[in-house]
């Protein structure tokens, strides 16, 4: 994403791929569907018997949430929570802790590089940010970050690897971007449940940048052909489902633009011997909420906003609150009734959230009411656009 907070200036940015994406859409759809105080969260377990009589394998929740975007004021909040000693994105997380560490499998989006240790760190418009993140992501119980977005290449091809081996370092999965091109070319597989997940990540841009040199595979770009091919090879390698995480869209737009809604068609559409290539797309980029969909079988989240953020200014030179909400996709998936069947989605939520610039926190808007007006308005503005497109009727609600 290219983002903004007061004071920013503007940033250099060429769309090299797609001719849609750099923004985050304003506008709401009608509400729909049911809040589900209470809604199961916990991690799924396994029912009694697969076909046959033999054991079936275990169900899984995911869990997915929006960018991670730390503009100069959140390392200043990560400075002063870890009291002058480097800095702890740890407080900053914890009010959406529970509903990430009781997930199967959570997936983060990690939109910036990593400086060196010790600094110098910066925000927007080309991000360095202090690589303590990875501990924080690990303990808030993420497993796994896609890392493919338009600032991947701020720091070259230093910062990307920088970012990996910390992420490394702390334990955390990662997508979309690679230090050689053996990790290019190998899928990111995760367990869950009783099933194996391959999440794949792309980006639509990366702000102008040329790949480093010598190393064309160094950031995954987003291409139809490209997604459709590495997941059927991440079917081949073993993934009973294939999660696409995609940087795309426009900026300031909470509508889905026309490339998000054609592209999500032509992937939801891709079939292999009558199964989906693809089981669940989650979006980033645009700053802001988007809407839920089911295409063609197929939940697509087209975009969670930011998850951390500071005040953001959008591309009217306005302080624009949407810049600070978001939601998390949590999927129940089932095992297939038949041998090399699909695993379904049975479940489907959306959690709001909120990220509090003036204390610093991610506040988890779907617990329970506490009576606070602003954050119910929160809350409903959030459901608004995330049922935008009908996903209600789908089944999708409200969850804790």
């Amino acid at each position: 994403m290219t983002s903004r907070t007061r004071h920013a200036v503007a940033a250099p940015f060429a769309a090299l791929l797609l001719a849609a994406a750099t923004g985050c859409t304003g506008g709401s759809g009608p509400a729909g569907g049911a809040d589900t105080p209470g809604a199961a969260a916990g991690r799924t377990g396994a029912p009694s018997a697969a076909p046959g009589g033999a054991p079936a394998p275990a169900g899984f929740t995911l869990v997915a949430s929006g960018d991670i975007l730390p503009h100069d004021s959140i390392i200043r909040r990560a400075s002063e929570d870890a009291d002058g000693a480097g800095h702890d994105f740890g407080p900053m997380l914890s009010g959406v802790r529970s509903v990430v560490s009781r997930a199967d499998l959570a997936i983060c989006h990690m939109e910036t590089v990593y400086g060196e240790e010790g600094g110098p760190y910066t925000g927007y418009p080309a991000f360095k940010s202090p690589p303590e993140i990875a501990a924080a992501l690990k303990a808030t119980g993420y497993d796994s970050c896609s890392t493919a977005s338009n600032h991947t290449l701020d720091d070259g091809a230093a910062g990307l690897g920088r970012t990996l081996d910390a992420l490394d370092r702390a334990g955390v999965r990662h997508a979309g971007s690679a230090r050689t091109a053996e990790e290019a070319a190998r899928p990111t597989l995760l367990k869950a449940g009783g099933a194996t997940v391959a999440q794949l990540a792309y980006t639509y841009d990366t702000n102008g940048y040329p790949m480093p040199e010598g190393q064309p595979w160094a950031v995954q770009l987003l291409h139809e052909d490209k997604v459709i091919a590495d997941a059927r090879a991440a079917r081949a390698a073993g993934a009973d489902v294939v999660v696409v995480s995609l940087h795309w869209g426009s900026e300031w737009q909470t509508e889905p633009d026309e490339r998000q809604l054609s592209l999500g068609r032509a992937l939801t559409a891709s079939r292999t011997g009558g199964r989906p290539d693809i089981d669940l797309i989650i979006g980033t980029h645009a700053h802001v909420p988007q809407a839920y969909e089911k295409v063609n079988g197929t939940w697509i989240v087209y975009g969670m906003g930011d998850q951390i953020a500071g005040d953001m200014i959008n591309h009217e030179g306005a302080y624009d609150p949407r810049g600070n909400q978001s939601s998390m996709g949590r999927f129940t998936f089932a095992p297939p009734g038949t041998a090399g069947g699909r695993w379904e989605v049975t479940r489907a939520e959306f959690v709001p959230q909120w990220f509090d610039t003036a204390q610093g926190r991610v506040v988890n808007l779907g617990a329970a009411d506490d009576g606070d007006a602003r954050r119910a308005a929160l809350r409903d503005t959030i459901r608004q656009v995330v049922l935008g497109r009908g996903a209600g009727k789908d089944g999708l609600v409200m969850g804790e």
